[in-house]
């Protein structure tokens, strides 16, 4: 007989996982001779080693590396098939992440874990359980929306288990939030760790999924994901306490050491324990190793033209109020910009750590792009694959903006909540304060338009304030892997069909890129003009500008390079075919999925 869900079949832990070693703490192997219950799961070290293996949750050193993130802020050599529109209909769960290995383990060390007489222990550790199965349904919903809830582990037996259609949204969204409040209580005793899961990850977790599923129910209110329009006010009200909760009583502080806070607070090694709730950290013996540094520099990473100009002037005005902003110059647009800018951009004067000459944008990587320098480190780290910054998955400035974005959606923001949350980051770097009359009064058009901005943004007296969140939040969290499920909550998928630009050129020339008063890049058509210490770019095949032979650089100009989001589709994955044949049609298809199956 065959059976549905393979990957949750067996209710024994697998070995496998339970010798796959985490960033976080050292992890004994797994004794091949002892994988029964009755003779696991009674000690202190046992109930440590099986959740040490739910780690493999968190965020990879591989395809998901959060300087590899893709949106419409920040391209790489490769187009992701999400923002393309050329995803295929999977056929088998492991091609899109329909994978349930790890919640079996969960399940399975829940059923257990209370053989260990240890109750200080178990709690701990089931708090941890806990929190990681609320961190995979919360995942798994943002991907395929509707799924089968378990919390059991299913053997080959339970043929109607296996068979079980999925829940509604609203039923796993409740199990996500009953799950971190189980967490947080259970691991409240223990204290803060920033590199293991504690209690006030667990209030993280829940403020970051109650914001995204009260969102997404509101902005496709009336659509093929929403069509009853379900309200996901209360869910924005736990999101709004929830945050209030982390902010009052977690103890956490934004980091704002030295004169460039910001840039410092990724370029370490050792995550900044004042602002970071929960980090991945990276070493020889633990984590790995990223290629931050080294995609940063030679590998096609860049950030776009739309990015750079959310940036507010240092003075707290919009920079695209300035009539003249499509034209600037490269030093002359760079100028007098919120801090965070020159933090996370190679902008005119940048200097890598431990170096004291100006770096020069390598724009014959970035094609005419921005070149990021958030977690970048010395030059000890430029080397392929050898960057060792730490990445946070979790710290206050999201929770922070969750709490404001909350409640600007709700309707009933106050400028104490803005002083409360948003206001605090921009004090960081100095920054004017937020000041909600101002923006409700004066929506920013450019964040509203067509081209450059998000028009399903809500119209309502919190427009202005919604849209100021939004930039503080796109500006703050940059590189951060939350962008996508911003895009996808607020139902703006539309925006990666515009054009990818980067910095404005005039036209043929050569151009002083670090405010120094040397020329340092020269474009040309023909024969190839001389000149010392230029980077030259051939136009129409090194760099393409949007108007022929002037305009902004253009990334991705070809037609191979197209790009197409379907409304009705693509804010979900396909439910893999092999999976629906399985359970019979037990397990329904996502809108817009043609699987060609009669059930």
């Amino acid at each position: 007989m065959k059976l549905a869900y393979s990957s949750i079949l067996f209710g024994s832990l697998t070995l496998g996982a339970l010798i796959c070693a985490t960033g976080c703490t050292d992890i004994d192997q797994f004794p091949e001779d002892r994988l029964s219950p009755e003779s696991y799961f009674h000690s202190e070290a046992e109930l440590r080693q099986a959740t040490n293996a739910f780690y493999s949750l968190e965020p990879q050193v591989g395809s998901m590396r959060w300087y590899n993130e893709h949106s419409e802020m920040i391209q790489h050599e490769v187009l992701p098939r999400e923002l393309i529109g050329s995803r295929p209909l999977p056929s088998a769960g492991s091609d899109v992440g329909w994978t349930w290995t790890t919640l079996r383990d969960i399940n399975y060390y829940l059923q257990n874990s209370g053989r260990c007489t240890n109750a200080q222990a178990r709690n701990h550790y089931d708090g941890v359980a806990y929190f990681f199965r609320a961190y995979f349904y919360y995942d798994m919903l943002t991907k395929f929306g509707e799924l089968p809830w378990y919390d059991q582990p299913i053997g080959s037996a339970d043929t109607e288990l296996l068979s079980k259609p999925r829940d509604s949204r609203d039923v796993i969204i409740n199990h996500i939030i009953e799950d971190c409040d189980r967490a947080f209580d259970l691991l409240l005793p223990f204290g803060k760790n920033t590199t293991e899961v504690c209690a006030w990850t667990a209030l993280a977790l829940k403020s970051r999924a109650t914001l995204f599923e009260g969102t997404f129910r509101k902005y496709h209110a009336g659509t093929v994901f929403n069509p009853e329009s379900l309200s996901g006010d209360h869910l924005l009200e736990i999101c709004a306490d929830t945050s209030l909760k982390l902010m009052k009583e977690g103890g956490y502080s934004l980091y704002s050491d030295g004169a460039e806070p910001y840039r410092d607070l990724f370029a370490t090694l050792t995550p900044r324990s004042c602002e970071v709730i929960w980090a991945r950290i990276y070493g020889d013996q633990i984590g790995g190793k990223h290629n931050a540094n080294d995609d940063s520099k030679t590998r096609f990473a860049s950030m776009t033209k739309r990015f750079a100009n959310l940036y507010l002037m240092n003075d707290g005005s919009r920079f695209t109020d300035n009539p003249n902003w499509k034209t600037m110059s490269f030093v002359d647009e760079c100028a007098n910009r919120d801090p965070r800018m020159s933090q996370t951009l190679l902008t005119p004067g940048y200097k890598q750590m431990g170096q004291t000459n100006v770096q020069v944008p390598n724009i014959n990587v970035t094609q005419g792009c921005y070149q990021y320098i958030k977690y970048v480190m010395s030059d000890d780290y430029d080397a392929f694959n050898q960057s060792r910054a730490s990445m946070p998955i979790f710290r206050l400035a999201e929770v922070y903006l969750n709490y404001a974005e909350a409640l600007a959606e709700l309707g009933r923001l106050t400028q104490a909540d803005l002083d409360l949350s948003i206001n605090k980051l921009r004090a960081r770097v100095n920054m004017p304060a937020m000041d909600l009359a101002t923006a409700n009064a004066n929506p920013d058009s450019y964040m509203m338009s067509e081209e450059w901005g998000y028009p399903n943004v809500t119209r309502s007296n919190y427009t202005g304030s919604i849209l100021e969140i939004r930039r503080e939040r796109l500006i703050e969290l940059s590189l951060e892997l939350v962008h996508y499920n911003d895009i996808l909550r607020w139902r703006e998928g539309k925006v990666y069909e515009k054009p990818f630009y980067g910095i404005y050129f005039p036209g043929e020339g050569k151009y002083d890129l670090t405010g120094d008063g040397k020329d340092n890049v020269c474009i040309y058509t023909g024969k190839r003009p001389s000149g010392l210490g230029l980077k030259f770019l051939e136009l129409n095949k090194d760099i393409f500008l949007s108007e022929g032979d002037h305009g902004f650089a253009v990334r991705y100009s070809s037609d191979a390079f197209k790009r197409n989001w379907n409304e009705n589709r693509d804010y979900l994955y396909g439910i893999p075919t092999n999976e629906r044949i399985l359970t019979g049609g037990a397990l329904s298809q996502n809108p817009g999925w043609n699987d060609n199956l009669s059930f």
